[in-house]
This record gives C-alpha cells, structure tokens and sequence, in this order.
C-alpha cells in the first residue's frame, strides 16, 4: 500500500512588533533583534522548501531573517495578510471596547460572519487563506514555510481541526512560533502548534 505524498506548510508568526494595539493592515516593522531565536527558527526548518509570507513588511523582513539557501522564494502573498481591522487598527482592545461595546464583544465570542467597522470577517479571511493555500496544494507535493500573521494561522489551524472559530482563538500563537499543518490530498492533520524552537 502507496503512502499519499504530502505537503507540509510550515506556518511561521513574523518576528514581534512594539505594538501594543491592534495591528492588521497597517504595516508596521517587526523587531528582528533576536538572532538566536531566528536562527534556532531556522535549523527547525526543512533545507528545501518554498518560502511565502504575506506582503506587509513584519512578515516580509521575517522571511528573509530565515531564509536559507535552499529556500525558494515565493512572491509575497497580499492574501496571507492579516485581519483587516479597520476602523479598530491602531486602538487597544479597551478603546475598540468602549467605541463598539456589543460588537467588539461578538466580534471574539461569535467570530464568522461579524467583521470590525470598514475591516473583514473571520470568514473573510479564512475564505482568501484557505483559496490561496488551496491553489499551492494543487502543485506538486512538497514543504511550505510561510510567514503570517496569528489570525492567519488560526483560520488554517481552525480548518485542520474541524473546530468552530471561537474554540482556536483559545491557542496561543507567539512570535517566531512554528505551528506545521500536513496536506495528504485528501485531509489535514496536525503535527505541532506554537512550537518555538
């Protein structure tokens, strides 16, 4: 009996910002300073792979911090870009809660289809990842390290599980944390979550 050829996505929380507000669209830098944690990131990492990560400047200055030379590198994706907040971008979790008290509520109990003012859903955004993670499937098998963001990562941890929304925002996903999700053609399975090498 064949074993079903498999692709490993390592999926990759960029480097921390100095942001203590939420951060979605806004391209803020990461804080690449701890070398020893990024190269400790980097020898956890399969020596050939692709490597994507989103378009915003955190996740694209992290990709390059870990990328090895047998790495190749992908374009940098917009649609692994994180929650669009909107109108919340740049406020602390107290002040979205005191402009938008019920919504702000729903938005983390209920997450789906309810979105911040002028931002996008849970389902939005699980909807673009999952399209884009799809179409790198359809190639041929192989490793993907991809830098993100948390809510990305949730989104495909969330589909991995089979869980409902609100039951990932329960994991924790740090900085320069290694979660790896396995695709074998026909289903998900997960091999770590919030690793940190």
């Amino acid at each position: 009996m064949s074993v079903a050829p498999v692709t490993s996505w390592w999926w990759i929380r960029h480097a921390p910002t100095h942001e203590e507000a939420f951060v979605g669209w806004r391209d803020v830098p990461a804080n690449l300073s701890d070398k020893a944690a990024l190269a400790r990131l980097r020898a956890a990492l399969p020596a050939e792979a692709l490597l994507a990560s989103s378009d915003l400047s955190r996740a694209k200055a992290t990709a390059d911090a870990i990328a090895a030379p047998g790495h190749a590198r992908l374009p940098p994706a917009r649609a692994l870009r994180e929650f669009d907040f909107g109108a919340w971008d740049g406020l602390g979790f107290a002040a979205v809660s005191a402009r938008d008290p019920a919504l702000s509520r729903a938005f983390w109990e209920r997450p789906g289809d309810i979105a911040a003012p002028g931002g996008e859903s849970w389902n939005d955004v699980a909807a673009r990842v999952s399209a884009w993670v799809d179409a790198q499937n359809r190639a041929a098998p192989r490793h993907v390290i991809a830098v993100a963001h948390f809510g990305v990562i949730l989104t495909q941890l969330q589909r991995t599980l089979g869980v409902a929304p609100a039951e990932v925002l329960a994991y924790r996903i740090a900085p320069l944390s290694l979660t790896r999700l396995d695709w074998d053609g026909q289903g998900w399975k997960v091999r770590m979550i919030n690793h940190v090498a």
